[in-house]
């Protein structure tokens, strides 16, 4: 059973959730998050605002798209649970992106009532990534279906096994630093790219030492997504589908790499910052995907 509807509506909620991740990250550039005041879910004391702001316009739009989506996610999940229950994941990642889009909803009505710290808040971005790979997950698990096993349950060592689940790990971090860059204000602490303000390694203090962090984080992660696909040049070409997620990977980060200089050097205008964004949630997504890959694979060491 080809499930085409499930497929499509997949496909529309995963876009939705990219759109979601955008919004949010457009909200904090444009400094929005209050532009509601302190109400939730009223805005402005109003459920349509009257006269709003520009700002006020991209909060509310925010948070119109957020509770839409959060009604799709669950229809996602319900529709998957019923359709593929065959497939051992699909339980674990409806419960998963239903959990994460409630999370990270509640972590926004929070921060918008009685505030919240720059770490906590931090942690919304990487809850709304989470709930992103998890829908990706429940729609390519839909078009899994009607694919033979061998295609997608690789043989691999259980070295290389663990070694992917390090890259999520650490991909999530690198994430949380970005986060943690952008609510601490601290993007332009280091002009200039590769340099920080002039030095190889500048004062690690206060905004400097934040940003040079993520920093170093960020081309730590180009390494380590370069061994993995190096890994599997030399060994595992035959494994195709795991294959392509390394190279894929590779591909996004090095697109993250380049598009977070060109970020530095536009003066951290709003499009390049959302570009980045994009990226980083496609990279999340496809290395989300290789760490499935990696879980329910053969080993053989």
């Amino acid at each position: 059973m080809n499930n085409r509807y499930l497929k499509i509506f997949g496909i529309i909620t995963t876009l939705g959730m990219i759109v979601v991740l955008i919004q949010g990250v457009l909200v904090t550039q444009t400094g929005s998050g209050d532009a509601c005041g302190a109400e939730w879910p009223l805005c402005l004391g109003q459920v349509f605002p009257e006269s709003p702001t520009v700002q006020t316009l991209i909060e509310y739009t925010h948070r119109v798209v957020s509770g839409l989506l959060g009604i799709m996610v669950i229809i996602l999940a319900i529709w998957s649970w019923k359709k593929i229950p065959h497939i051992k994941e699909t339980k674990f990642f409806a419960i998963i992106a239903v959990l994460f889009i409630v999370f990270q909803g509640l972590l926004g009505a929070a921060a918008v009532v009685w505030g919240q710290s720059n770490a906590v808040m931090a942690l919304h971005f990487g809850f709304s990534l989470i709930s992103f790979a998890s829908v990706m997950l429940l729609t390519v698990l839909a078009f899994e279906n009607d694919m033979p096993k061998k295609y997608v349950q690789p043989v691999i060592s259980s070295k290389l096994r663990n070694y992917i689940y390090f890259v999520i790990t650490y991909l999530y971090i690198v994430v949380y630093t970005g986060a943690y860059v952008k609510h601490t204000n601290s993007s332009a602490a280091c002009s200039g790219w590769p340099l920080c303000n002039g030095q190889l390694i500048p004062p690690l203090e206060g905004s400097v030492g934040i940003q040079f962090g993520h920093r170093v984080a960020a081309g730590f992660l180009f390494i380590v997504i370069l061994v993995w696909f190096i890994w599997l040049i030399r060994h595992y070409r035959q494994e195709k589908v795991i294959y392509y997620s390394g190279l894929v990977s590779l591909l996004f980060v090095t697109v993250q790499v380049i598009s977070g200089a060109v970020v530095v050097f536009s003066g951290f205008s709003l499009e390049t910052t959302m570009f980045h964004a994009f990226f980083i949630s496609l990279l999340f997504g496809v290395v989300s995907y290789g760490t499935l890959l990696a879980y329910r694979a053969e080993t053989k060491d």
